[in-house]
Parts: structure tokens; sequence; C-alpha cells
């Protein structure tokens, strides 16, 4: 339902502070990125818009109509396209525009790649679309996190909050798919304004530490940083000044990796 309605995205998830844009803007400067950025699974844009209003050419994407929509109109600024994260060559209509040389991903959509083939389809696109030395800079769930721990899992999670006079609430299941390494998720959403309730099924890929270091290496990255926390969905939250942490058990992860390879 979210998806499909971004100004309802917004209400139920406000970022008014812009942390993970104002994060992944600090792993770009600290790691000297250059001024090109993609932001993959741009989303609403608001992250994108945040990069580009600090000087970088972004370029954003994403697969949803709706959101890309919304993006233009109320996050002008960077250059939003379609593209499917699990397949993608922004290049591919214009063979002399400049690679990137920065891509970013945030909030776990790269866990939308539910299958080895698709993380494979990520990380050789991201190859493609940078330039030699180039960051790729993603913020997600941590796989580790659930190991030995059900703190998640136990009870749903009963959400509130109110938009344009309706109040809507959500109930969240998650559960764990071993088989598929995905972590499911449940969520039925009510109003109060007499719809029937709305129930939204989606997954993400449980990625672990050691797991993510591997599949970089395979596509010619290394991992500059990969850690739990502070970040922008952490508690306490990331601020300016905050350096990487130095453990990866958390329930999110963190990631700057630099292309070393692009053959």
């Amino acid at each position: 339902m979210l998806t499909d309605n971004p100004e309802l995205y917004e209400a139920r998830f406000p970022d008014t502070g812009r942390l993970a844009a104002r994060w992944a803007e600090d792993c770009l400067r600290r790691h000297g990125a250059g001024n090109r950025v993609l932001d993959i699974g741009c989303g609403t844009g608001r992250d994108a818009a945040h990069l580009h209003a600090a000087g970088r050419t972004v370029v954003a994407a994403d697969l949803s109509d709706a959101m890309l929509a919304h993006a233009r109109t109320h996050h002008p600024g960077p250059d939003y396209r379609r593209a499917d994260l699990r397949d993608f060559d922004l290049r591919e209509l214009d063979l002399h525009e400049e690679p990137f040389d920065a891509v970013v991903c945030l909030d776990s959509a790269l866990l939308y790649c539910h299958t080895n083939a698709e993380l494979d389809g990520f990380l050789a696109s991201c190859r493609r679309s940078l330039a030699p030395g180039g960051l790729l800079v993603a913020e997600m769930r941590n796989g580790a996190y659930f190991l030995g721990r059900t703190g998640l899992l136990d009870a749903p999670a009963v959400n509130g909050f109110s938009w344009q006079g309706t109040t809507y609430t959500s109930t969240t299941t998650l559960s764990v798919d071993r088989t598929a390494q995905l972590l499911r998720r449940t969520r039925i959403w009510t109003a109060d304004d007499g719809s029937p309730p709305h129930e939204q099924h989606s997954a993400w890929r449980l990625l672990f530490p050691q797991e993510l270091r591997h599949l970089l290496a395979a596509h010619g990255f290394e991992a500059l940083d990969l850690y739990d926390g502070p970040g922008p969905r952490t508690q306490p939250a990331w601020q300016e000044g905050d350096a990487p942490g130095g453990s990866a058990d958390r329930d999110r992860l963190h990631l700057v990796a630099r292309l070393t390879r692009d053959d």
C-alpha cells in the first residue's frame, strides 16, 4: 500500500532530518568520492534530493512509477529514471554518459534481491555503472542479528499514525524463512474511514557480513567499512562526526565498498 501511495509513505516514515542522506553524504566525503552519484531504489526521492542539494550530480532510479512521479514533483533536482536494481544500466541509452563515482542504495533496498542470481545482477550492474575506484554505499538489515535472536519475531508490532484526517494502523508480523534465507513480512493495514483491511506481503534477503564480503570480492569490490552502527536507523542514531563502529552484530548493517577491478 505504501509503495503505491508515496505521500502516505512519507507520512508513515517522516525523515525531516534526512538522516539517511546525511549519513550517505558523510560516507562519500570521508572516502573522497567524486561528484556523480546514482541513488538506486530511490523511493520518494527525499535522499536523492538531499544529495543534489549538497552539490552532487544525482541520477535517481526506482522501479515504481508512482514513487518516481512523486519524486519529480515533490523532490526536484535529481534526474529521475525508471530501473530495476536487480539488473540496470543507466548509461545504455547514452554511451557517452560519464560513469558514476558512487552508487548509493539505502533503507534495505538491496535486500529486495532475494536470490544469489539477483544479488549478482545488482553487483554486476553497480560494477559496470561505476568509474574505476568508485564507491558503493549501502544501508540494510543485518542477517547476523537473527542468529539466536527472536526479539523481532516473537509478537506482532502495531503502529499507528494519522494523515489527512484518517487514522491508519499497521500490524506487522515477521518470520524467518531459513531455506530461502529471507525475512518475510506480513503487514495488515486498517483505517478508521471504513475502508476494508489491506494485507501486504514482502521479504528481504538476509545477508551475513562475511557472505557480503565474499559477494563483493567476486565482483571486484573491496569492503572499506562494514559495521552495525551508528547509522541512520540505529539507536542511538548516527550524528555528524561519528566514526564507523567496529562490530557487525546488531540489526542494521552499513557498507562502504570500493571498486578495485572493473574487468
